[in-house]
């Protein structure tokens, strides 16, 4: 589904590169801290980006057993005792260290066990398994395996543990489910797996209440179909992905979406990782991960909620990303936020061999702040911002800009503030909506600087502190009006003085071509 387009009128000649139309841009150098340039405008149209509702719609449906489904009334009690196990009602058959359940309903599990609790059933219906302060541990394969079943429901009361310390290829989890399950409950579930996942459903994976902390030497939560997140509290350390979905069979599937709770994640691989689509509606979520904090192969939205991303080497990643609400703070060694499709077809732009490949960022409302190593926001495609409040500490390197693009950067609302290096500085596009000044400062100033954007009467545009060092900023913002003069101050001192919508001497055009003295 596509919402309103935005086309930007051409003035100048122009170069069809990828399906969008860029253009040159010409540089004239001035005495130190003062810029000047003409850039030309572009026609381009770029859409609004999906939503987070566009998104979820296209997806399957997510298979859930609310509370209400099911009852703990009449519930079949299996008593737990080291290695073995007794239960006098029907549908529970013990054989040694071993307990199957071959019949749906409510199951109440308490007491402490060496051994493996397996769901076989064929009956239609709900296997609700109620976890009442047990503790199981399986040093061959999953603690609790459901190898068969329409559909599962996991209550937590009380404190519970599950520990699996052996590798099984088949019930690859600690909590291995082959059906649907949902986890729920006013109690606690803590998960150790030494060698495979915390918790996996084959199907379904959805996790409404319940205080969860997951070990695990693989993946810490993972629905292949689909993971979903409504309350509760979630703490991961994991050896691979924090939270994943990964069915790469159907594209209605393979998605994650955080639609609430408390998440705390530290991931030797990404954070979170969806095979297509991220989506974050709500909830705080706090990620720490070796690789990509989000990441999604098609689409990653975050449209509410608090997430921070403490850690990471890129810190958003997908096709395309949209924000269009909430608040996001990102640190990363790498981009902040990349969009990419993942392929590397070429074009040479004013010298610079750069991949217009067709990836979107979109920023339509929220909070986003974005601390990199590498460049800030980098899209392999283009860039649009209609609204929200972007703001971006790029790299220390002349190598990496704030805001990188190899199509077009439009800006027609919000604000964007990016601050970084003069060598990769990147300018909206001339017919951006919005105005916007990009200033070369006299010289690089360091971190913990007091930094203001004055007007023609001297009155603060805006005003920020510097968090590493810097000689580039640039501004978009309503206050902001094209051909005005504008200074920048440190430290109370005038830096550079730039004239609105003239890009910054040395700097880049959108599309990653460097300005052509």
């Amino acid at each position: 589904m596509k919402n309103k387009k935005y086309t930007l009128t051409a003035v100048a000649s122009s170069l069809l590169i990828g399906g969008l139309l860029l253009t040159g841009c010409s540089t004239t150098a001035t005495s130190a801290g003062t810029s000047s340039a003409t850039a030309s405008a572009a026609t381009v149209v770029l859409d609004t980006g999906v939503v987070a509702a566009e998104v979820l719609a296209a997806n399957a449906n997510s298979t859930t057993v609310n509370d209400d489904e099911w009852t703990s009334e009449g519930a079949v009690s299996i008593a737990l005792a080291g290695s073995t196990a007794s239960s006098a009602g029907a549908g529970v058959v013990v054989d040694s260290n071993t307990v199957t359940i071959t019949a749906a309903g409510p199951y109440l599990l308490t007491g402490q066990f060496h051994g493996q609790v397996v769901v076989d059933t064929q009956e239609e219906g709900v296997v609700s398994l109620v976890l009442d302060g047990v503790q199981i541990e399986s040093s061959l394969s999953a603690a609790i395996a459901v190898l068969n079943a329409q559909d599962v429901a996991v209550s937590l009361t009380g404190s519970s543990i599950l520990s699996s310390t052996g590798a099984d290829d088949e019930a690859n989890a600690a909590l291995f489910s082959d059906a649907d399950l949902t986890i729920s409950g006013d109690g606690s579930l803590t998960v150790t797996s030494d060698a495979n996942d915390g918790i996996t459903s084959l199907d379904d994976l959805v996790v409404l209440s319940g205080d969860i902390t997951v070990t695990a030497a693989d993946d810490g939560l993972r629905g292949k179909d689909s993971l979903t997140i409504e309350g509760g509290t979630i703490t991961v350390n994991a050896g691979g992905d924090g939270l994943k979905s990964d069915n790469a069979e159907d594209e209605a599937r393979g998605y994650v979406h955080i639609a609430g709770g408390t998440i705390n994640l530290v991931a030797g691989d990404d954070a979170v990782q969806a095979q297509t689509d991220l989506v974050i509606t709500d909830g705080a979520t706090t990620v720490s991960a070796t690789d990509d904090g989000l990441k999604a192969e098609v689409h990653l939205v975050v449209a509410g909620g608090t997430t921070v991303v403490k850690a990471s080497y890129e810190g958003l990643e997908a096709f395309s990303v949209t924000v269009e609400g909430g608040t996001l703070d990102v640190q990363a060694s790498d981009d902040g936020i990349n969009a990419t499709s993942g392929t590397s077809t070429t074009t040479d732009v004013g010298g610079i061999v750069e991949a217009d490949d067709g990836a979107m960022v979109t920023v339509t409302g929220g909070e986003t702040t974005i601390e990199s190593e590498g460049d800030g926001v980098d899209s392999n495609g283009s860039a649009l911002v209609t609204g929200g409040t972007l703001t971006v500490f790029g790299s220390a390197s002349d190598r990496e800009g704030a805001l990188d693009t190899n199509g077009s950067l439009v800006v027609d609302g919000g604000t964007v503030l990016a601050v970084g290096t003069t060598g990769m500085a990147t300018s909206p596009d001339a017919s951006s909506a919005l105005g916007w000044l990009s200033a070369s400062l006299d010289q690089t100033y360091g971190a913990d600087q007091s930094v203001q954007v004055l007007d023609e009467s001297g009155a603060v545009v805006a005003e920020f502190t510097s968090v590493k060092s810097f000689q580039s900023v640039v501004l978009s913002a309503a206050e902001v009006v094209d051909g005005s003069s504008y200074t920048v101050t440190v430290g109370g001192q005038a830096a550079g003085t730039v004239t609105a919508g003239v890009e910054a001497a040395g700097g880049m055009e959108a599309g990653g071509g460097r300005s052509r003295p």
